[in-house]
């Protein structure tokens, strides 16, 4: 397949046999939820398959560890693994990813809000999430940003400069005690301020007073900034007279810039809202725009997309369990606007579509053929 995206047709672990070690540098992955239904793998589980619940738990376990085990072989050693997944398996799939990846290199657990309305057949409480579960191939070593410029939003900057800029005040003290006069000496210095002006120099002027950084008590601190960082970038310093619990004093603050050099990125929570990532409904509508509604319950871009921005904007994807193709599709739309030279392998079974289904009547035989006629119209729309 022309472009970004690559598809093979095939059972998940006879495919990631083929694969050179360490050749990619995200995998995401969106497994069968094991709700009751048989998997579309004829794995031979050996007796795994015992009486109730903790046989049906002990079979979803033999089918997924050889998989994940072949992830991991074919993950770069600075790369990382999502890994989506519901109530049903997420504390087995936590303690397998654990032995396989290992405890040491978990990232997080993140709630993911893809049907915000809650499911409202069945009993019981109406569930709203899922979850992805996060790994690095070695922690010391992965290059995953978990943070993303989506998050960044204007009223996290609620001051306008002279030049129409938004920012926010950060102290230039350092607030954690453990930097002070004795672990940071140098670091703990006079520099002069106007509190009329705003105006910050390490040397005295005219209308100066000279400051010294102390804690909220009264007791020696230390700057966040040097002197020549203080010296190259005055303009970013304001001097103000601030009240606290000993009465009024002057302080030095950085204006800390919506949009510096290089762009601004904001820590990713560990919940994703639907209004943030998209939801079952919003991935639905996707798909039925380019393929009509031929898929139940499709991820949406946005989630992936999400991903991708803690990745870098070359990075090798892989998805073993493609389904209708939402990873290779978010792939195509973020190199289309980053300009990114992301590829993406889509791997998917020559599963059955149900009979009857909008699938089956609208010509599919098997969900590959929907994964793969998705790839070949976002390529084409894209192109």
């Amino acid at each position: 397949m022309a472009g970004c995206n690559t598809f093979v047709e095939g059972d998940n672990l006879d495919v990631l046999a083929t694969l050179p070690d360490e050749s990619f540098d995200l995998v995401y992955i969106d497994p069968p939820y094991n709700t009751g239904n048989d998997f579309a793998y004829r794995d031979d589980f050996r007796g795994g398959r015992g009486e109730g619940a903790r046989g049906r738990h002990a079979a979803w376990l033999a089918f997924m560890r050889p998989r994940l085990e072949a992830g991991h072989r074919v993950l770069a050693p600075t790369g990382a693994l999502f890994v989506s997944i519901d109530d049903h398996e997420v504390a087995h799939l936590r303690l397998l990813l654990d032995e396989v990846y290992g405890e040491q290199n978990f990232l997080a657990q993140v709630v993911v809000n893809l049907n915000p309305k809650g499911r409202q057949l069945g009993k019981g409480f109406a569930t709203s999430h899922e979850y992805l579960l996060v790994y690095a191939k070695d922690a010391a070593r992965c290059v995953l940003d978990a943070s993303s410029s989506t998050t960044v939003v204007e009223s996290d900057f609620p001051l306008v400069a002279a030049d129409g800029r938004r920012y926010r005040r950060l102290p230039l003290r350092n607030t954690n005690k453990k930097f002070n006069p004795l672990t940071a000496p140098t670091l703990h210095f006079a520099v002069w301020g106007d509190p009329e002006t705003g105006h910050v120099a390490t040397e005295p002027f005219a209308g100066g007073v000279e400051i010294k950084p102390v804690f909220g008590d009264g007791t020696p601190a230390v700057w966040r900034w040097s002197r020549p960082r203080i010296d190259a970038r005055p303009d970013d310093l304001e001097c103000r007279r601030v009240r606290g619990a000993r009465g009024e004093r002057v302080d030095v603050f950085q204006r800390d810039w919506r949009h510096p050099v290089g762009g601004r990125r904001k820590k990713l929570p560990t919940i994703w809202l639907a209004e943030e990532v998209g939801s079952t409904d919003t991935a639905v509508a996707e798909l039925k725009a380019v393929l009509g509604h031929v898929f139940e319950s499709p991820k949406p871009t946005g989630l992936i997309r999400r991903i991708l921005d803690t990745m870098p904007a070359d990075a090798r994807v892989l998805d073993y369990f493609a389904g209708s193709g939402t990873t290779g599709h978010a792939v195509a739309l973020a190199n289309a606007t980053d300009g990114g030279r992301r590829t993406c392998l889509s791997v998917n079974s020559a599963e059955p579509t149900r009979v009857g289904s909008n699938a089956e009547r609208a010509g599919y035989a098997t969900v590959s053929a929907i994964t793969r006629a998705r790839l070949a119209a976002v390529e084409a729309l894209l192109s």
